[in-house]
């Protein structure tokens, strides 16, 4: 049996984490890369935003498939 509070509320928490995801995308990966190129502050190691690029990465990434593990829960 189709129950659409069910689903709405499913898709309501998959639109949460997947909007994580991609806010930790461009926190932590696009805007630190952005600073480094622009503005190059000098105690700025380019190993530091390359390992902290890899680490947003990796948590959006997760959070985008836990949102995705997530929508395997509506009901048809």
């Amino acid at each position: 049996m189709i129950d659409p509070v069910h689903n709405e509320r499913i898709k309501l928490s998959v639109a949460l984490f997947n909007t994580m995801a991609g806010s930790s995308f461009t926190v932590g990966v696009a805007a630190p890369v952005a600073a480094a190129v622009f503005y190059q502050p000098p105690g700025l190691h380019p190993l530091k935003v390359l390992l902290g690029g890899i680490i947003w990465t990796l948590v959006g990434g997760l959070l985008h498939l836990f949102a995705q593990a997530i929508l395997g829960r509506l009901r048809a």
